[in-house]
Parts: C-alpha cells; sequence; structure tokens
C-alpha cells in the first residue's frame, strides 16, 4: 500500500488542480480550484470547449460588453467545476474574485451568482464550497453566506487569528497555506530548509489543529500549498490535506509507515486558553504578524493579476 492509501485512512485527499486528468489518477475526494489554476488550464487545447461555451453564455445573457465579459468570467470557473463534480465524489472549492476581498457585499453577491449556476444545471450547493480570502471581510461575507447554506473555503489564511475569526463566522472550511508559510521564513531568515517538525507552516497548522479540537469548532482544516511530502506527512491526520499532482504522484509511489501525527483526542489535551478575536484584535492581531500580513495580501494581488489575465483572454476572443 502506498503512502498516499495510508494517509487517506484519516485523511481526506484533495486534489489542488483545474486539470481534470490529473485528477482522475488520484481518485480525491474533492477538488480545489483557484484563478491561476484555471489560468494555466484555460490555455491548453483540451479545455477550450469550456472557454467557447462560457464565451456564448456571456454573450447571450450580457446586455453590454462589460457585463457579458463578467458573466462569461464566471462561467468559466462554474464550467471547470462543472467538470470536476463529474470526477470526484465530493465537492470542488471555486473562488470569488479577488479584487473583492475587502467588499462585504460585493463578495456575497459573486457568491450568490456562482452558487446560481450551479443550480441552474443541477448541482445542489452541498456539492459546493466557495473561496473566500481571510481578510476580516471575507469572514463577514462567510458569516452571511453561511446563514444562506453557501458553504465557505476560507483561502489565504496564514495565522491563528484569521483561524479564530472563520471558525466564529461558522466557515464551513479553512486553508492554511503550509509551503508559503514555509516561503516566508526560510526568505526572511536565510535558510535553506527546515526538519518537517519544525517547518513554520506545519507548526502553524498544528497549532489551528490544536486550537480548534480543544475548541470543539465545527469548522475544518484543509492544509494547502505545500512544497514537498515531508510536510504532508508531517500534517497526517488533519481533516483535510489539498495536494498538488507532483505530490500527489510522490505519495502515490512512496512505500513506508505514515504515522498520525494530528489527532483530536490528543488535542483535547492541550493546554491551550480560548482568545477573543473582534475585529480591532483580529486588525491588529494581522497587523503585528508580517509573515501573515505580507503573505495574505502577496496572495490578493497575484490572484488579481490572473483575474484580470484570464479577462483579457476571454476579451480577446469576444
Amino acid at each position: 500500500m502506498s503512502k498516499l492509501e495510508k494517509l487517506k485512512k484519516f485523511t481526506t485527499v484533495v486534489s489542488d488542480t483545474g486539470e481534470f486528468e490529473e485528477i482522475k489518477k488520484y481518485h480525491p475526494t474533492d477538488a480545489t480550484t483557484n484563478p491561476s489554476l484555471i489560468l494555466a488550464a484555460a490555455s491548453k487545447p483540451d479545455y477550450q470547449f469550456l472557454i467557447e461555451e462560457a464565451l456564448v453564455y456571456g454573450q447571450k445573457h450580457g446586455k453590454s460588453k462589460p457585463e457579458q465579459l463578467t458573466l462569461a468570467m464566471d462561467k468559466v470557473f462554474v464550467n471547470f467545476g462543472l467538470e470536476i463534480l463529474k470526477i470526484v465524489p465530493g465537492r470542488v472549492s471555486t473562488e470569488v474574485d479577488a479584487r473583492l476581498s475587502f467588499d462585504v457585499e460585493g463578495s456575497v453577491a459573486k457568491a450568490r451568482q456562482l452558487i446560481a449556476l450551479y443550480e441552474a444545471v443541477g448541482i445542489d450547493r452541498k456539492r459546493i464550497l466557495i473561496k473566500l480570502a481571510s481578510t476580516w471581510e471575507g469572514i463577514k461575507a462567510a458569516e452571511i453566506l453561511e446563514k444562506e447554506k453557501i458553504h465557505c473555503n476560507m483561502t489565504l489564511l496564514f495565522s491563528l487569528e484569521q483561524a479564530i475569526g472563520c471558525a466564529e463566522a461558522h466557515a464551513t472550511l479553512i486553508s492554511p497555506f503550509v509551503g508559503r508559510i514555509l516561503d516566508w521564513y526560510k526568505k526572511n531568515e536565510g535558510v535553506d530548509s527546515y526538519p518537517p517538525e519544525k517547518d513554520p507552516g506545519v507548526i502553524s497548522v498544528t497549532q489551528i489543529y490544536t486550537y480548534y479540537k480543544k475548541m470543539g469548532y465545527k469548522t475544518q482544516i484543509m492544509g494547502a500549498s505545500f512544497r514537498n511530502t515531508d510536510e504532508i506527512l508531517e500534517l497526517a491526520g488533519c481533516d483535510l490535506l489539498t495536494i498538488a499532482p507532483k505530490l500527489l504522484e510522490e505519495l502515490q509511489k512512496a512505500e513506508g509507515d505514515v504515522p498520525r501525527k494530528l489527532s483530536p483526542e490528543v488535542a483535547k489535551k492541550a493546554d491551550v486558553q480560548k482568545l477573543r478575536v473582534d475585529e480591532k484584535t483580529f486588525r491588529w492581531m494581522l497587523c503585528c504578524d508580517a509573515m501573515a500580513s505580507d503573505k495574505l495580501y502577496e496572495g490578493i494581488r497575484n490572484f488579481s493579476k490572473d483575474i484580470v489575465k484570464l479577462q483579457q483572454l476571454l476579451s480577446s476572443r469576444m
């Protein structure tokens, strides 16, 4: 039995890609996408039928060129999600435009629009996770959406204060970015690597996992953005792990023991005190955490750049 199969015994494995053939190889339960993954897939010949269908949809339903482009963009993300749902038995995550990361009303409206597109073709909203950046505004948007049974996956998450805010908003899922935390510390501390158990990203997710299980939060934790399989195996037992195809392949080919590193029983015994995180506390804690604030805003900028590139691609073909 491969390490991947052993990992699946106590962690739900999610495929982190927009490419269907890669998803089929590893039989994940769920799949996640983001603007960068969709942009990469959208330029490949195999996926042009999804782009063309989205363009036709936009031109048919939009009254102006900007409205047509917006509708086509939404439909591209949903079209990729629909194809993925034909492969995975569980859920797909579809991301709200990163440029709405500081806009509660805009994020809520976009999420409702995406859900409406899925439901128009018969997909139950239970199978969709709407991805929102873990800003204060993103958290407030999730709080509204969860009351409407629109389930949210909080992304670009790098700190405990973000995680607590998401849990208090009753978000369905959080996606702490393990590898991006590692990247920041390697650059800022001038080191080439860390032992797996001392990897800053692993430590961050372990802290969040322990806090959640100790406090009895229902929000699930999905470690994301891995740089190597050591990080993944060090978080064995986390609720979910979303893994890129390259690392899934490494785990599929590897053999050996996969001991469980995270468990609710151990976490519940931890000496952890509850933190109260209101808006002022959230903003101050994030301000004081150079890594979390750097990576959050960098992530929003980079996803926004890829959104613009995808818009330009679609606009050139309308």
